[in-house]
């Protein structure tokens, strides 16, 4: 599918299969699943749903079991690669299916060749029938290869052995190579040391991969000999081929000798360093049908005759296109991938255009080497060039989201690695990308955090805690709220501020952390609880000393206090004379901004709504304060600018009851006209909604309502008659 494309309505049905694989069983006595009711599937959907359960990381010893009759799943060409199996729950899957292909590279929970093997003999029609098997990545068990029953060769029907990665020694070669219909043959990474017994099925085949061959030890007339006899290879793979001292030019031999590979379409020589470009470009000429070469890390294929032939696919290093069919290659390959991610990394640092293709390639190479630190830091460099600036607005969602959760991996994977992290945060922190493309948020502040936790460099503290904030100001429900605002995350957040107040700092990194502390608080009770627990009150008291000419900084302190206000169980954790005193000057103090006075009103406001019951400072005291806060409220003026913004009006209501002091009232009022007149189309619709507009009119026709508070709660009314009074832009329903 194309990166542009959407997922097909099958793609869909799939990956909700999986999400729902437990509501869709039933348990069986062992713990496997099986499913209540299912149709006769398709039997290439039953393979898709078996590789869709592998790719999705749900296919394991309990979910495989699904598939454990072929009523009305019939399996034809599997693929369970890298899912966690054990042998036993292996086996009583594939045993009731007529399998053709079998992918079960790099499967954990401990399934081997051997095991393999053992259960492809018990089936006559798997053995007689499959045509292509992979089994790379895996240990070869015990038994394997000793015996008759567990060998390659009793399946005479094999085209196709994939055998990378494994321990795969000469006596198992040969038996390969016996296979009357052998085609393609892959011993990658394997312990052969003798290639001798390709003699065997020269007359068939047609594709070899021997990559990374360390431990051949062949002489070289030898090996050239066994090569020269392959004529009908169309696919050859000799890259990084480990020589012995006396095989210095062996490639350059290969590669002119008269006739060689007449058949040859494709030939990776990569990393094989003396290769040239006019070695390369003779080759190829004398075999215009070829249509890939792999040069990565030969130094070759910068020409223009590797550049310019449109025809010819090349893994190099030249371009984006040739390090993007390096990638696309060599997903499997660890020191590959890595080399040609350093080189994608220096061709992407000035794109200036949108490269999602490019970005898939990189993220699927994330997640084959999710445990491979030079992999992950060279991608996550790359994954940053791929979306910075307005990169990313050029990307699928779906892609981007792709991406978001491999940096988070990698976050989690190497929490100690300054230089990825670097890369991590420099990819999360744009904001188009934070608001716009769905991840776990929650996962996502877990990694910042944890990676404040050790981290001592002062850009990435800022940078992580820019992303913090990105994070909450995209106003996440209540439930995602109190998780961000949660009692370990409080005090690494309150741990920065207080390190920058200790030393009178004001930077973004401070301005970030009180924004966020300020958010976390908003209309979430726990985080207020977890910010008193933490002696942030008492911190906060310092910042109003030590910052008092800081509007910013006084601003974003007081909005927290308020909130925690809200909270009527923390209210006497306030009722600090101190405290009041300060907020009280702040009221109609010279030169106060206007969101500074508010919200040290609010504060106080909150406070005097408890009553004189609750009351724990002196009662004149209390009157002092109702009677400075109804007069500073009439001495305000709106701002032109936008000063604040609520989730709901909820904490104001029971400000506006009809038993509240005037000045509570006037406040909260103040407060409804203020949003209600800066963005009347969304808040007079939720007062609306929340019922708000009503306790409004009850305060307006009660007697004892002050006329300060009714002209301001008629002005709130009207500006919302007037909202609802808009006409609505009729929508035309076209049949179908």
């Amino acid at each position: 599918m194309e990166c542009n494309e959407p997922p097909s309505l099958a793609d869909i049905c799939l990956a909700w299969v999986c999400r729902c694989l437990e509501q869709l069983c039933a348990e069986r006595e062992d713990g496997s699943l099986c499913f209540h009711h299912c149709p006769l599937f398709p039997q290439m959907l039953a393979d898709q749903l078996l590789r869709r359960m592998a790719e999705e990381g749900v296919l394991n010893d309990r979910t495989i079991g699904v598939f454990r009759s072929n009523e009305h799943l019939r399996l034809c060409c599997v693929c369970v690669r890298a899912a966690r199996l054990s042998a036993e729950a292996f086996r009583l899957a594939m045993q009731p299916h007529r399998l053709q292909e079998l992918n079960a590279s790099r499967v954990c929970g401990g399934l081997t060749v051997s095991d393999v093997l053992l259960s492809l003999a018990a089936n006559t029609e798997c053995r007689d029938n499959l045509q292509r098997l992979d089994l790379s990545r895996l240990e070869m068990g015990e038994g394997c290869l000793v015996n008759k029953p567990l060998s390659f060769s009793a399946m005479s029907s094999l085209r196709t052995v994939h055998l990378a990665g494994t321990e795969l020694e000469d006596s198992g070669l040969a038996d390969i190579c016996i296979l009357p219909q052998l085609e393609a043959l892959d011993i990658s990474s394997t312990r052969v040391t003798d290639l001798t017994p390709l003699l065997d099925c020269q007359a068939t085949l047609k594709s070899l991969s021997a990559h990374d061959l360390r431990h051949l030890e062949m002489p070289e007339t030898r090996l050239l000999l066994v090569l020269n006899r392959l004529e009908g290879l169309r696919h050859l793979d000799l890259s990084h081929l480990c020589l012995s001292s006396d095989g210095v030019g062996v490639m350059q031999q290969l590669l002119e000798k008269p006739g060689i590979f007449p058949a040859l379409v494709s030939l990776d020589v990569s990393g094989q360093r003396e290769i040239t470009n006019d070695m390369m470009e003779s080759f190829l000429k004398g075999r215009p049908n070829m249509n890939f070469v792999g040069l990565l890390g030969t130094g070759a294929g910068f020409s223009d005759f590797f550049t310019a032939n449109s025809n010819l696919k090349v893994a190099g290093e030249a371009n984006i296109g040739q390090v993007s069919e390096a990638l696309r290659r060599y997903c499997e390959r660890e020191c590959c991938i890595h080399q040609a991610l350093v080189h994608l990394g220096d061709l992407t640092t000035d794109l200036d255009e949108a490269q999602p293709d490019v970005l898939k390639l990189v993220t699927m190479a994330m997640k084959n080497n999710e445990k491979s630190l030079h992999v992950q830091v060279a991608a996550t460099a790359c994954v940053f060039n791929l979306t910075s600036r307005t990169n990313s607005l050029g990307m699928p969602i779906y892609l981007l989201r792709n991406a978001v959760h491999h940096l988070l991996t990698a976050m989690r994977n190497f929490p100690n690695q300054e230089q990825l992290q670097r890369n991590c945060l420099l990819s999360l922190c744009n904001e188009w990308i934070l608001h716009n493309v769905p991840f776990d948020r929650f996962d996502g502040a877990q990694m910042v955090i944890t990676w404040l936790n050790i981290c001592d460099d002062p850009d990435l503290q800022r940078m992580a805690v820019a992303m913090y904030y990105i994070l909450v100001a995209v106003k996440p429900t209540t439930e995602e709220t109190t998780q961000l605002g949660a009692e370990a995350f409080m005090v690494e957040l309150l741990g920065i501020v207080q390190e920058r107040a200790s030393m009178g700092i004001v930077d973004a990194t401070l301005r970030f952390a009180l924004s966020v502390l300020w958010s976390l608080t908003d209309e979430c009770p726990t985080a207020s609880h977890h910010f008193i627990q933490c002696h942030g009150l008492e911190l906060y008291q310092e910042l109003l000393e030590t910052y008092h000419r800081e509007t910013d900084i006084q601003k974003s302190v007081l909005g927290l206090l308020n909130n925690v206000a809200e909270v009527v169980d923390l209210r006497t954790d306030l009722m600090d004379e101190d405290l009041h005193e300060y907020l009280l000057s702040l009221l109609d103090g010279v030169g106060v901004d206007i969101s500074v006075r508010y919200f040290a009103g609010g504060i106080l406001a909150h406070l005097l709504s408890t009553g004189e019951s609750n009351w724990t400072l002196d009662l004149d005291f209390r009157d002092i304060i109702l009677r400075k806060l109804h007069s500073a409220i009439l001495t305000w003026t709106t701002p032109e600018e936008e000063m604040v913004s609520y989730r709901s009006f909820r904490p104001f209501y029971p400000l506006l009851h009809s038993s509240q002091p005037t000045s509570v009232q006037l406040w909260a009022a103040w407060a409804v006209h203020l949003v209600c007149e800066q963005n009347a189309s969304l808040y007079a619709e939720m007062l609306q909604e929340e019922g708000g507009l009503d306790i409004v009119k009850e305060l307006i026709t009660h007697p004892d309502t002050h006329d300060d508070v009714r002209r301001l709660a008629e002005g709130i009314v009207g500006i919302s008659e007037t909202d609802q009074e808009q006409p609505v832009q009729e929508v035309f329903l076209v049949p179908l």
